[in-house]
């Protein structure tokens, strides 16, 4: 995305309408140059085509998982980065649903002694092609669209477990700190994942944060630690300041890696 089109993006979760004439006129281009724009975003799923301008995206479907999966791709291989740098070798991790979650398995493959409970078949497929670990899957209901695992069957085998670290994904992050997602089965296995770790990591890029989603999954000071691509807002930073969250902002392409305590990091 250029600056434009994130101005974009900004204003629409400001006012939930953009007319694209009044976008014309606060950027100063043609209307032609702001349907361009729109069309971009709405490829992308960041916004949704109405009569005469944009809006927020839905609520209540998520994007296709083929879109997500190159959607963002080298902020989320970032992310995965310095959140698998979090990850000592011989730590116990249950890991969820999510592409973003799927590139922290990536990152994590070289290490040793890991022993992982997930209910995503990607993540075990990637994590099983290193013989050190230790890899379960929790039964269930396996979606077709992006092979996650869901139902009572996946809850009872969560519960079963205590571990180290849980890392998870999100669909969204409202203002007050709400986090969102679509599937409410998917909802229920992330709780119990949050129920079940001793310390919780939150992967996500930067586009998550101010976007809708219909199911409530809980509240960032569930959380110990966020994992993202760009600083959010500064409200948000006072929510995670508040709520004792560590922040940790992966580096641009061309810097080297850092990141930047928000709250007291988890020990």
């Amino acid at each position: 995305m250029n600056q434009r089109q994130e101005r974009i993006i900004d204003l629409v979760r400001e006012r939930g309408f953009v007319a694209i004439e009044a976008l014309a006129d606060h950027f100063a281009v043609t209307p032609q140059t702001v349907r361009r724009d729109i069309n971009q975003l709405c490829d992308q799923g960041l916004m949704r085509r109405y009569h005469g301008g944009a809006g927020l995206p839905s609520s209540v479907e998520n994007l296709a998982y083929q879109t997500r999966q190159v959607m963002n791709r080298e902020a989320k291989a970032r992310i995965a980065a310095i959140a698998a740098a979090e990850v000592p070798d011989n730590a116990s991790l249950f890991i969820n649903i999510g592409t973003t979650t799927e590139e922290v398995a990536k990152a994590l493959v070289n290490r040793r002694g890991l022993r992982i409970i997930t209910n995503n078949l990607n993540v075990a497929s990637i994590l099983s092609e290193n013989r050190d670990f230790e890899v379960i899957i929790a039964g269930g209901l396996v979606r077709s669209r992006d092979k996650g695992i869901v139902g009572e069957a996946t809850l009872d085998a969560i519960r079963q477990f205590k571990v180290d670290i849980g890392i998870i994904g999100i669909s969204g992050i409202d203002d007050d700190g709400s986090l969102l997602d679509f599937d409410y089965r998917e909802v229920r296995a992330a709780q119990a994942i949050i129920g079940n770790s001793r310390r919780v990591f939150l992967v996500t890029d930067h586009t998550k944060f101010g976007r809708n989603a219909m199911v409530r999954l809980g509240h960032l000071d569930e959380i110990d630690a966020v994992f993202t691509d760009r600083p959010p807002s500064k409200a948000m930073r006072e929510i995670l300041k508040q709520a004792d969250v560590a922040l940790h902002i992966a580096a641009g392409a061309e810097e080297a890696p850092a990141s930047a305590p928000v709250g007291p990091a988890a020990p």
